[in-house]
């Protein structure tokens, strides 16, 4: 069976067991009906996924024109304490960032290899966690706005860390941790202005279960633009990572763009 796709980070779906779904030919592939299969990817070449137009991938499914234009990709994405449209300031395209950044948003803490504080929208909730193969998840404070987030966040991060060990991730090599606790311990250094917006009521913790017949012992990634063809056993997806029998990991997020022949033998 074989498939064109233009890649695209996978969309995920929270069950008793996360599922996974990539968008190929005007269709979504249930990929943990994959495990213990043989896929082959192909790489064909490059399709912006702003503009369209076959052109080279300069990150985030971006050529290079289209990343240092579009309204989707601004530094107050990776910084939410940059955003600005809650003063009415224009970064690139007002009326979207309004969109995006004056939307409720939530700190969180969450458990992927050790414990790290991240942001999201509300509605990207459990999405964001899943992303980053977190296996547990608690919510800190929900704002109105992603310059409150991202302050907050800022604020935080001085006392934990707000990175993930991919690598780490990939193994399941996940410290033990009680978020409830390192939640408690984090309230007093939450920015004045956001104070008010902690949870106090909240002591839901999210787990995640990810399809995994095998983590790799060993991490060797897969760089389709250069491989030009793998082909591997899935044993696994976490995250946006597919996990093969080989040690092989694919980052499919990073691989945004990229124009691939998927077959499945």
């Amino acid at each position: 069976m074989q498939y064109h796709a233009v890649l695209k980070k996978m969309k995920t779906e929270l069950n008793d067991e996360v599922q996974y779904y990539l968008d190929v030919e005007n269709d979504f592939l249930n990929l943990n009906q994959l495990l213990d299969k043989e896929i082959e990817f192909s790489f064909e070449g490059y399709q912006c996924l702003c503009c369209g137009k076959e052109k080279k991938i300069f990150r985030q499914g971006f050529c290079y024109e289209c990343f240092y234009k579009s309204a989707a990709v601004g530094d107050w994405i990776m910084k939410p304490e940059l955003s600005t449209a809650h003063l009415g300031i224009e970064d690139r395209d007002l009326e979207f960032e309004q969109g995006v950044q004056l939307k409720p948003h939530i700190v969180y803490l969450a458990l992927s290899s050790n414990v790290k504080v991240g942001v999201t929208r509300k509605t990207q909730i459990p999405t964001r966690w899943i992303d980053q193969g977190a296996t547990k998840a608690i919510e800190i404070v929900e704002v109105p706005n992603r310059y409150l987030a991202g302050i907050t966040e800022v604020a935080l991060k001085d006392h934990v860390a707000d990175k993930t060990s991919w690598q780490k991730m990939l193994k399941n090599e996940v410290s033990d941790a009680d978020l409830i606790e390192e939640r408690e311990k984090l309230k007093s250094f939450i920015p004045e202005e956001a104070q008010d917006y902690f949870l106090a009521n909240n002591g839901k913790i999210t787990e995640m279960n990810y399809p995994v017949l095998k983590y790799p012992t060993k991490i060797k990634t897969l760089n389709l633009e250069k491989a030009h063809v793998y082909s591997g056993k899935l044993k696994g997806i976490k995250g946006q990572y597919l996990l093969f029998e080989d040690n092989t990991v694919f980052n499919v997020r990073n691989s945004e763009g990229y124009k691939v022949i998927i077959t499945i033998k």
